[in-house]
């Protein structure tokens, strides 16, 4: 069963992510992405949005194949910045793994 975190785009804006929610899921940066097989950043961009968080942390290593070459950024028609959001997941899901081995 998946977990719905309504609070994640929030809790993502401390991280650097706070652009997500203007995404409207077309696929230009998933179509120039060289990562373009896995509908990479489209679908983490969709993750954020309906709060999947269990989803980002289940595919987590595919987050750390960005080449953060800006591509996705440059050609953003509505300007959501999945570049940068992507380096916010980044930095969140360190966080989170660092904080699940302080426990």
């Amino acid at each position: 069963m998946r977990i719905i975190n309504p609070n994640l785009e929030n809790k993502l804006k401390k991280f650097g992510s706070d652009t997500a929610h203007i995404c409207f899921n077309c696929g230009t940066c998933a179509a120039i992405c060289p990562l373009f097989e896995t509908s990479f950043p489209r679908k983490f961009m969709r993750y954020i949005q309906i709060g999947a968080e269990d989803k980002i942390m289940d595919e987590k290593l595919e987050l750390f194949k960005c080449l953060h070459c800006g591509l996705c950024t440059s050609s953003c028609p509505k300007g959501a910045d999945p570049g940068e959001v992507m380096l916010g997941l980044k930095r969140f899901v360190l966080d989170k793994l660092r904080r699940n081995q302080d426990v």
